[in-house]
């Protein structure tokens, strides 16, 4: 019974710019301005492609749904990000620690999948525009889409579920801004091989395949381009193609850089290791959402014609 009480954790702190007080102010209004940007972009950009008849394609729909995904994983911790900086109240229940650590992680799953779906359609609708009204039908573009979240999903169930099953030994302090599931595996004081383990199948499965698909799919559709003979359709397969290739970059370097940086800096000084992590987590976490509609909406004729005539009606209407 001593040994179980030892073990429990009722809640974790989360530390984040603690030990930087005079950027806490700043810090709060740049990630309030970024999800108000994010909440308007993104929201946007699910309104068009709902209310638009031209938007009703596979392409649209999987930006809708890459939008609807943003908000809901900002959502998910940016407010108590913002809630901890003005009041200071840094502490975070066990229950509360898991539902967050739940929603980032499925979120980030599923994001992978529909970013090697987009390129899958992508390379379709260039590399055979003939078949493919047959190729992405309604059916397959949706099955592909719920494919995506129910992996996403029962991905971060199992990574979740065996990271909280854990024991705590009073440890509770969590040096990040969110309950990341890597802060918080150092607090363990257990053997974490079977989440380490799982984490690298997790990890080939929702970055590497989709990032294999997106690879082969783009020197596909590369070699597609460079063989057309009118510069005008060699301009607009590559316009169809570079917003979703930035936001791809975006969101893979910042994983990268977040997850493969090399285990010394972990023995840095506390105080830079925090700043750094914290800066770098508030990029994955808020700048690439907040981006996403921003490139697609400058670098895409159709969306900004659609969102011109949905406000054009509504001020006819009004």
């Amino acid at each position: 019974m001593d040994a179980r009480n030892q073990t429990f954790v009722r809640e974790f702190i989360l530390l984040g710019l603690s030990g930087h007080p005079k950027l806490e102010i700043t810090f709060f209004a740049l990630i309030l301005i970024m999800y108000l940007v994010i909440l308007t972009g993104n929201g946007v950009l699910i309104i068009v492609s709902v209310f638009d008849v031209h938007l009703h394609t596979p392409m649209y729909f999987f930006l809708g749904n890459l939008s609807f995904l943003d908000i809901c994983y900002t959502s998910s911790s940016v407010p108590s990000t913002m809630m901890s900086l003005i009041t200071k109240k840094r502490n975070i229940s066990f229950s509360g620690c898991a539902v967050q650590m739940f929603l980032g992680f499925a979120m980030g799953s599923t994001e992978c999948f529909l970013l090697g779906m987009m390129a899958f359609d992508r390379y379709v609708a260039i590399c055979n525009p003939l078949r493919y009204p047959v190729i992405m039908s309604k059916v397959v573009y949706v099955l592909m889409a719920t494919i995506s979240w129910l992996s996403g999903v029962i991905n971060s169930i199992v990574q979740t579920a065996l990271a909280m099953q854990l024991p705590f030994c009073g440890n509770n302090i969590i040096n990040h801004f969110l309950c990341e599931i890597l802060a918080v595996l150092k607090l363990a004081c257990a053997d974490t091989s079977l989440n380490i383990i799982t984490m690298l199948v997790s990890n080939v499965i929702f970055l590497v395949l989709p990032l294999l698909v997106i690879f082969f799919s783009y020197i596909l559709i590369l070699y597609t381009i460079l063989r057309m003979k009118s510069a005008t359709g060699r301009h607009k397969a590559f316009s169809t193609c570079s917003s979703h290739l930035t936001v791809v970059i975006i969101f893979y370097g910042t994983i990268f850089f977040m997850y493969a940086k090399p285990k010394s800096q972990d023995m840095l000084g506390k105080n830079k290791m925090q700043a750094s992590e914290g800066l770098i987590s508030v990029f994955y976490g808020v700048v690439t959402p907040m981006l996403n509609p921003i490139i697609y909406s400058l670098r895409n004729k159709d969306v900004k014609a659609a969102v011109k005539y949905l406000l054009s009606r509504k001020t006819v209407n009004q």
